[in-house]
């Protein structure tokens, strides 16, 4: 696993969480149980501050950045699709965030929300509870989505981790 504190900055990770070894996290950046970072995926938490709550997970590709003033803070049960781009930004509770999706400083995503696949959600954008985000920039349509959407996508990728901890063996 690629795990690399930066001076004094050290990630912390639950013991039940699951980072792929492909995946890279650095600096402050804290994953919450039953979460799970995948392959090629970077967490980089070398200006502020990156939260992963539990049963999110952050699939491959996706990049997770932050600044010095702004934090990015996930929520618990949310997915972070393949090749997304989040910075600065907060994604609260059973969120999707679609792949190749970008979500940028001081945008929030409400809980039970949904990124679409390709959206681009510019700073300081508020998606509410429930709603979708669509396109680039993105557009947003209110009280779609019930809540739980995400819960099976989440449920998943948490029985997922749990098989990968205790089953991924390379055999090169």
């Amino acid at each position: 696993m690629a795990i690399y504190a930066l001076g004094d900055l050290v990630p912390r990770i639950d013991p039940t969480a699951y980072v792929h070894p492909l995946a890279v996290v650095i600096g402050n950046v804290e994953l919450g149980p039953e979460s799970s970072v995948w392959p090629y995926a970077v967490l980089r938490g070398d200006d502020g501050a990156i939260r992963i709550g539990a049963r999110s997970n952050v699939q491959d590709s996706a990049v997770i950045h932050c600044t010095p003033r702004l934090p990015t803070v996930i929520g618990d049960g949310c997915t972070v699709g393949h090749q997304a781009h989040l910075e600065g930004c907060t994604v609260h509770d059973d969120s999707l965030i679609g792949v190749a999706s970008v979500v940028l400083h001081e945008a929030r995503i409400g809980p039970h929300a949904l990124v679409g696949a390709n959206a681009t959600v510019t700073g300081a954008t508020v998606v509410p509870p429930g709603a979708m985000a669509l396109g680039t920039p993105a557009r947003i349509r209110e009280n779609v989505l019930d809540p739980g959407h995400n819960r099976l996508n989440s449920d998943v990728y948490a029985e997922r981790g749990r098989h990968y901890r205790a089953e991924l063996r390379r055999i090169d």
